[in-house]
């Protein structure tokens, strides 16, 4: 009995223990979403530190070996040398020595990346050590679980990570973790002491199979709205912030840093301003020039020029480009403010009630204003501008060439582009002959080719990856970011002028008044974007709209012999080649979708019952509400016992310890020990006595008889509850 006693606790210290590492390890996935950590080494150093507590070493050996495994780490991240040759250790130890001093100093913004990869090394080495105290030595686990969804619960709030996921893994291994806690501890405190196998059919497979009913239960029922608005919109207007902190462009809104594109965002409704147009048009912020690969920056320095009396010199295109004189007025209704102005194309002056200076960064394009020399940001402004009208035609026929300056800046692409990327562009743009029809073909390949617009559950690319080749060749989705940016690059592989520009779309309109030449459209953090200019020579630059679910509203026009209104470039005929799919004619694609849709109509009837549910999700609950109820009918005495013995435990008095009693003489009867008819409880307790060779039963029925007549339980507690915990165990062997 001993020995199984003890395969029992070891079974059960080693699931509790693995139950810990799966819930630490929820701690490290979100760090490759949220940041630029590669957390595969991590994880691997926290396998071999939890490995090494579970056999609870002397620390005269678990300190060294530990070290080892860190310093391992540490030389396989930022050394190229032999692991053999100790010179790299001395560069470690000056490493760390420099670090100390910092942190010493106050100067934690110079610690170095090598400094803080050993910290978190030796956080996960503690981690490692606490948690076998807190799940193995001390079953404390409520506190570590709490901790972990408060993490997850903050990360998924207000930082790009999606942890829905991450809360039902955290909730699945919890629940199992808790379970096993509480049975350990009964297994040390051998209340009801059975082997292995028994505890494995007994606890561990209900509890496995009511977490998994649960789970399933809980993700298929229908779920209510939030009840309270998402908190970050409200704490980045609070905080006066855009987006542009240590997540980058994950966040939804206008943000500065653009360096490392990729991830996914929440859309945020804050209405941001509201602008008074004639026109509806994209809201221009700024412009970068440089790909890296990961995302963009800008080739040249910083350089603001005076823009006197709030006349804008900026010029987008040339004076022979068809315009009409147009007025708009900005005004910024809730507590945020953008660090530049937003104007459309053709600004050509800005007004403001305050005194302040307008400048230009020549190198984004993009205008500031200042006071007395230091930034100052507007409430509210007026522009005047030239909405420019580009003639199709004349896209088309532009024969000119381009500079050696536009061509050198905006056609840059980096050296380890994969070579696919321009084969593909290579291919689009194939039996197109002008400029304007290559970018057009690149424009409609998207939308042509099955590409889909989504905001949620966007990689970011790994390391050696490269962003527009991941999206376009492995995940094919994304928002505005992916489409603009995939577009730029492929026109510079075919040598054509682009840029990524990037600011806010028209927004939604939301004045009732639709007979005024003037209304008012509503702004929102959620209308943050970005879209491709293409360079014309004699023409300047031109807008393009690759994002799927977007339309371009610049204005194009052209002269047709029948009549002069403008092209709907919706209907242009220029198709880009599907290279993922075999090309048909489109009569039979409308055919077999047709079919296929038929099909989909008449399946989807099927299995759906009058409520929308799929009829397979009711069978299932049922089939498993079914299985619940058998389990529970066959561990019907399993669960009695249970809870009598919580209630003697809990409210030891005579009334609870009869009707245990009781429930022992009726189960004895169940399991063929039958009281007869004319034998007394002293007969009939010796009897058994006799059948489990120990004295037990008799004097429990000696205790029963005395409280019988005494109306008061004599002896110890805890003697009596566990005489009867024996006997039941004996029956029921």
């Amino acid at each position: 009995m001993k020995k199984s006693q003890k395969q029992v606790k070891t079974l059960h210290t080693l699931l509790l223990y693995i139950a810990g590492f799966c819930l630490f390890l929820e701690w490290l996935y979100p760090l490759g979403d949220i940041s630029d950590t590669s957390i595969g080494v991590f994880v691997l150093f926290a396998l071999y530190c939890f490995f090494i507590s579970y056999f609870q070493l002397h620390w005269l050996l678990s300190v060294p070996v530990k070290g080892l495994g860190l310093l391992f780490i540490i030389h396989l991240l930022y050394f190229e040398t032999s692991f053999l040759d100790i010179s790299w250790i001395g560069e470690t130890l000056q490493e760390m020595t420099n670090n100390i001093g910092l942190m010493f100093s106050g100067e934690w913004y110079m610690l170095t990346t090598f400094f803080r990869s050993v910290l978190f090394l030796l956080l996960i080495w503690l981690m490692s050590y606490l948690l076998y105290y807190w799940f193995v030595r001390m079953k404390n686990i409520i506190l570590f679980i709490l901790l972990t969804f408060v993490y997850i619960g903050i990360l998924d709030t207000f930082t790009v990570y999606e942890g829905s996921i991450a809360i039902v893994r955290i909730f699945i291994i919890s629940f199992l973790a808790l379970g096993m806690s509480s049975l350990s501890k009964e297994i040390e405190n051998k209340d009801i002491p059975i082997s292995v196998g028994q505890r494995l059919k007994y606890w561990l497979l209900p509890l496995i199979l009511l977490v998994a009913v649960v789970s399933f239960i809980g993700y298929q029922a229908p779920k209510a709205d939030p009840q309270w608005p998402d908190p970050f919109p409200f704490l980045e207007g609070a905080a006066g912030t855009f987006g542009t902190g240590g997540f980058g462009t994950g966040r939804v809104g206008y943000g500065e840093d653009d360096t490392r594109l990729g991830g996914s965002f929440s859309q945020d409704d804050t209405v941001l301003f509201e602008a008074v147009v004639e026109e509806d048009h994209y809201w221009r912020i700024e412009t970068k020039d440089v790909y890296t690969g990961k995302g963009w920056e800008t080739s040249q320095g910083r350089y603001l020029l005076d823009q006197m009396d709030g006349q804008i010199s900026l010029s987008t295109f040339r004076n022979n480009v068809e315009t009409e004189s147009l007025e708009a007025a900005i005004n910024f209704t809730g507590s945020t403010r953008l660090p530049k102005l937003v104007y459309p194309y053709g600004v050509s002056s800005i007004t403001a009630e305050e005194e302040v200076e307008f400048q230009l960064d020549e190198s984004l394009e993009a205008i500031e204003t200042t006071r007395n020399g230091e930034e100052r940001v507007l409430d509210s402004y007026e522009i005047s501008y030239e909405n420019p009208s580009f003639d199709i035609d004349a896209l088309r026929d532009n024969s000119e060439q381009d500079s050696g300056t536009i061509r050198d800046r905006y056609t840059q692409l980096p050296d380890n582009l994969p070579d696919r990327v321009g084969a593909l562009a290579e291919e689009i743009t194939a039996g197109h002959d002008t400029r304007y029809d290559k970018a057009r073909a690149i424009e409609r390949y998207f939308s042509a080719n099955g590409f889909e617009y989504q905001t949620t559950n966007i990689p970011r690319p790994r390391e050696e990856e490269d962003y527009v080749d991941q999206f376009l060749f492995e995940t094919q989705i994304g928002y505005c970011d992916n489409f603009s940016t995939a577009m730029v690059v492929m026109l510079r592989s075919e040598g054509i002028p682009a840029r990524w520009a990037k600011g806010f779309t028209s927004g939604e309109r939301i004045d009732s008044n639709l007979e005024e030449e003037n209304h008012v459209n509503q702004i929102t953090n959620s209308n943050a974007h970005s879209w491709v200019e293409v360079y014309f020579p004699g023409v300047g630059w031109v807008p393009f709209e690759p994002t799927q679910g977007f339309t371009n509203i610049a204005d194009f026009s052209a002269d047709i012999e029948e009549n002069d209104s403008p092209v709907n470039e919706e209907e242009d005929p220029l198709e880009a080649p599907d290279v993922e799919q075999d090309e048909e004619s489109g009569e039979e694609e409308e055919t077999d979708d047709t079919e296929e849709q038929e099909e989909d109509t008449a399946v989807s009837d099927q299995e759906t019952d009058n409520s929308g549910k799929p009829v397979y999700v009711y069978i299932g609950i049922a089939f498993i509400l079914l299985l619940g109820g058998f389990v529970i009918f066959r561990k019907r005495r399993q669960i009695r016992i249970y809870f009598i013995q919580r209630k003697l435990e809990q409210h030891f008095d005579d009334t609870a310890f009869q009707e245990a009693y009781l429930y022992l003489l009726k189960l004895a009867d169940k399991k063929g020990y039958p009281r007869g008819s004319d034998e007394t409880l002293r007969e009939f307790s010796q009897r058994i006595d006799d059948d489990f060779h120990t004295g037990e039963m008799s004097k429990l029925t000696g205790v029963y008889e005395r409280m019988i007549y005494s109306k008061r339980l004599p002896g110890k507690k805890e003697e009596i509850i566990q005489l009867w915990k024996n006997l039941i165990n004996q029956i029921m062997a």
